[in-house]
């Protein structure tokens, strides 16, 4: 029924992403949303999985053009991708609107984005070399490929690693509870995830609680409910009290924040519009690749500049991972420090 489907309003809060790339948030969110909705609305047989084979197909469409070499194409092969692209992220949406997003909805996407981005980057790249001769085509295309491959594949080792440190502190804090210690453990970035504001306040106190932070990492940070009439203020807007957390709040980030702290405020600033830090992603990448540098004739410069600044990215995420790895070596440092402290002492031998 057309009333089972939420006002426009909703349906953002529902489908979008709090943190997404910014190409996505100005360029494809305003179009994809509605779009979504209207589906949702009038067409009801139209599948996740199915705007998914339509977002391949397009795709393709758009390497086609791009095989032809001539500016022309060019032109409708950028914006047979752009719309391509728009039809990628609402396959997620509807997924989300609808309840009917699946594991191998999910498995699909991924594999076709980059079927995609290997084609398109072939028939770019190949059409040009096709057209000049000039071997650099060749480099650009086998270049293209591998960033796009390398960005997503060190995406999910990063995740994985940062998993198994998570995981890691709960197995001690676990052990610690069964050993007598009256110990939960928290994790900042998940009191963050949903009151980014909060982060301001962290960032501005990162060497206040680095000095501060007892042996189980505990920190202070904006709670809501915490001001100090007792009303219920948001957490970390004006009025609300900076109260320690009644459990161990682990914070992976802690040395990053210390080194740098105006990032706090940067990525607040990004967050409150939904942009995530990562400014330079495959997402953006492949736009300017695929569109920008089409578009506006500059195939060459732009690639080597999109892929310069990806390279930057990475590098800076690789180490704010390295800088997370000692702050978690600290953390279980901490747990070691005080098992050996309730250790109860062994009676000295007569």
């Amino acid at each position: 029924m057309l009333h089972d489907i939420p006002p426009l309003a909703e349906v953002r809060r529902v489908t979008e992403k709090k943190r997404d790339a910014w190409w996505t948030v100005l360029l494809v969110d305003p179009v994809a949303t509605p779009l979504v909705r209207f589906t949702a609305r009038r067409a009801r047989w139209v599948t996740p999985n199915g705007i998914t084979w339509a977002a391949l197909v397009l795709g393709l469409g758009a390497a086609a053009c791009f095989a032809q070499g001539d500016w022309r194409w060019l032109l409708a092969g950028a914006a047979l991708y752009h719309v391509s692209f728009v039809l990628d992220c609402m396959d997620g949406k509807l997924a989300r609107l609808t309840g009917t997003g699946s594991v191998f909805g999910a498995w699909l996407d991924y594999v076709f984005d980059r079927v995609r981005v290997l084609f398109c980057a072939v028939a770019l790249m190949g059409g040009q070399y096709v057209r000049t001769g000039d071997v650099l085509y060749v480099w650009l295309a086998l270049a293209v490929v591998f960033l796009d491959m390398l960005r997503y594949v060190d995406a999910l080792q990063i995740f994985k690693i940062r998993h198994g440190m998570r995981k890691q502190i709960k197995a001690r804090a676990r052990q610690a509870r069964r050993a007598g210690a009256e110990r939960e453990v928290a994790f900042m970035e998940d009191l963050l995830r949903d009151n980014p504001e909060a982060e301001t306040e962290v960032g501005t106190r990162a060497d206040a609680d680095a000095a501060g932070a007892d042996a189980a990492g505990v920190v202070a940070v904006p709670v809501a409910g915490a001001a100090a009439d007792g009303g219920p203020e948001e957490a970390g807007l004006p009025g609300a009290a900076v109260a320690p957390v009644p459990t161990g709040v682990v914070d992976l980030h802690q040395e990053f924040r210390s080194r740098f702290p105006w990032y706090a405020r940067f990525r607040t600033f990004l967050l409150r519009r939904r942009i995530r830090t990562h400014l330079v992603s495959g997402i953006e990448f492949q736009m300017a690749v695929f569109i920008v540098g089409p578009a506006v004739g500059a195939l060459v410069p732009v690639t080597v500049g999109a892929a310069v600044l990806l390279l930057v990215f990475e590098l800076a995420i690789i180490y704010k991972l390295l800088l997370s790895t000692r702050d978690f070596a600290r953390t279980l440092a901490s747990f070691d420090a005080q098992e050996k402290e309730e250790r109860p002492e062994l009676p000295a031998a007569a």
